[in-house]
Order: structure tokens, then sequence, then C-alpha cells
């Protein structure tokens, strides 16, 4: 399994597909898949049984894995996507940058 350049709690960029240009954070990485959980992104409609937590039932809409390919971290300083480094900080530990600004991704 690769080490993926993308974390929950990103912002990130679409570059590819039907949400190419939206930007929104990241709710889950499946890293078995190599996909990501974009929040507004990639919009499906789930049918749904009655159960407790939806007693209704019905058509639910929910975001679906997008892969990491297809995304791109937004810049921290500069905003936009940028492209991530990893470089060792101060204190020995590895860390993600942008490369467009240079900042340290938090």
């Amino acid at each position: 399994m690769a080490k993926l350049h993308i974390k929950k709690g990103d912002m990130v960029y679409v570059n590819a597909g039907n949400d190419k240009g939206k930007t929104g954070k990241v709710l889950a990485v499946l890293t078995e898949k190599n996909r990501a959980i974009v929040e507004g992104v990639n919009m499906v409609s789930k049918h749904t049984k009655p159960n407790s937590k939806n007693p209704q039932g019905g058509i639910v809409k929910q975001e679906a894995g997008v892969h990491v390919s297809n995304l791109q971290v937004v810049d921290p300083v500069k905003g936009g996507a940028t492209k991530i480094g990893r470089r060792l900080n101060d204190k020995g530990k590895l860390v993600r940058y942008a490369k467009k600004s240079g900042e340290e991704i938090k």
C-alpha cells in the first residue's frame, strides 16, 4: 500500500470528473481502494430501507469516493491546487509541505 498525499481533514481541489473545479474537505480516506470521500463532491442517490435512523426509508443523497489521483491539496497560503512534497522539519520529523508556497501542511 502506497503512502497517499491526502489525509482526513485536508482541503482538496477536484481536478477531473463531473465535479471538476470544486473544493471540499476530506471526510475519510479509503487507503485500500486509493479513494477519498470529499464533502459535497461526487454525490450519489442511495436507496435505503426503513430503519431506526430513517423510519421513512427512501432515497438519500450522500458522497461517494473519488480516486486520489483526481484530487490535489489546496495551498494553505496562496490558495489553489498545489503538489505535495515531504521533507524533514527542524525536529527531524517527516512532514508534508506545499510545493507552491513551501509552507508546511498541518
